[in-house]
C-alpha cells in the first residue's frame, strides 16, 4: 500500500490512503519524511516467517526435556 503524507500535526503525520481515507501515523515510524512524500507500507512475509522460526527454536530450547 502506498500513502501520501499530507501534513504534520504535532507528533503525527496525516496521511492519505489509496482509497482517499485520511489517517494519523506516528512521525517516529517515518523518520526524515516530508509533506508530499509517498510512503510504501508492506508486510515482509519472509522476515516474519524467519522471526517465527527463531522464536520457536528458543521456545523449544527452553522447554527441552
Amino acid at each position: 500500500m502506498k500513502v501520501i503524507i499530507d501534513r504534520f500535526e504535532g507528533e503525527y503525520a496525516i496521511v492519505e490512503l489509496e482509497e482517499k481515507t485520511i489517517v494519523e501515523v506516528p512521525k517516529i515510524l517515518i523518520p526524515g519524511a516530508k509533506e508530499g512524500d509517498i510512503i510504501k507500507i508492506e508486510i515482509l512475509k519472509q522476515e516474519t516467517n524467519n522471526q517465527k522460526e527463531q522464536i520457536q527454536k528458543l521456545i523449544n530450547k527452553v522447554f527441552e526435556d
